[in-house]
């Protein structure tokens, strides 16, 4: 069985490896809405720039 530095040391790396994991699951997040945020206001743009010619 595991002494106890050794458990220890097992829910240190738990630890570090589940902020690890949700930190990158946020960041990764954080990107994709950045993209289709960008995405939704270029298409914006180019639909008024668009509607404008055709008034014009």
């Amino acid at each position: 069985m595991f002494e106890f530095q050794q458990y220890l040391g097992f829910l240190a790396f738990l630890t570090i490896f589940t902020i690890g994991f949700w930190l990158m699951l946020f960041l990764v997040n954080f990107v994709f809405y950045w993209l289709g945020g960008a995405t939704v206001e270029l298409i914006k743009e180019k639909k008024a720039e668009r509607k404008l010619k055709g008034k014009e």
